[in-house]
């Protein structure tokens, strides 16, 4: 399993960094962990083909880590002129959130007769679901979205990666970093606590129960951006945006 980071950035893109979006590929499927609004300059950026990419699975239905699905699909239309399906996933209530999406950013879209076949479903929370090739389970988290806010299990069989999706802390992410090649933990604000949002100084105390392989720090604004020689000191990775990693 071979992870790119596409995009590793906060919702304001603190530090030139692009909105989450993780590229994740298997000798048999290629999939995106979220699609945030800057995604498709991102994947451009990175020199990425769009067409290689089987599906999309969401951890929530926030901009920053959904808002790119509409470009996503509307350059698969008339820009790279996809033609094979593409499958989208996400928490409860992410395939009436995509259409209302769709027909803000690009209205009368969702009636478009599209070039490919294209649909969303629904990952059950708690469920594990199959999805081209890999096992996906989500996990609730506390970060309101307006649905359900996920972490997520995504395994091939082989390898594991975790991802916290946004949140604070909840005891819940002990389960999901458990025995994960790969732990990737948002950690927006350093210090300052704010509701929905990992702090350093509380993810630095944690960090020891995790029981992960390795953890990776995702998701920082300015205040934690300033701290990545203290971050990298205590072992953890730090995401950066077009980073490579044999998962």
């Amino acid at each position: 399993m071979r992870l790119t980071i596409i995009g590793s950035g906060d919702a304001f893109g603190s530090g030139g960094r692009f909105n989450t979006c993780f590229h994740v590929a298997t000798a048999t499927s290629t999939i995106l962990i979220d699609c945030g609004a800057s995604s498709m300059v991102a994947l451009h950026a990175a020199g990425v083909d769009p067409n290689g990419i089987d599906g999309i699975v969401l951890s929530h239905l926030h901009g920053d880590h959904f808002g790119g699905l509409p470009f996503f699909l509307l350059d698969g239309q008339y820009a790279s002129r996809r033609e094979k399906p593409l499958a989208i996933a996400g928490p409860p209530g992410t395939r009436e959130r995509v259409a209302a999406l769709l027909e803000v950013t690009f209205p009368g879209s969702t009636a478009s007769k599209w070039r490919f076949p294209w649909e969303v479903t629904d990952i059950e929370v708690g469920r594990p679901t199959e999805f081209l090739g890999f096992t996906v389970t989500s996990t609730a988290v506390i970060h309101f979205s307006g649905a359900p806010s996920t972490a997520l299990r995504v395994t091939d069989g082989r390898r594991l990666l975790a991802y916290s999706g946004d949140t604070q802390w909840t005891d819940a992410l002990l389960g999901v970093a458990r025995d994960a090649d790969l732990f990737i933990v948002e950690c927006y604000e350093y210090e300052r606590e704010l509701t929905g949002h990992m702090t350093w100084t509380m993810l630095k105390r944690r960090m020891p129960e995790f029981w992960a392989r390795r953890v990776m720090v995702t998701h920082m604004n300015a205040t934690v951006l300033a701290h990545l020689d203290e971050i990298a000191a205590t072992g953890a990775l730090v995401a950066a945006d077009r980073l490579v990693l044999d998962v």
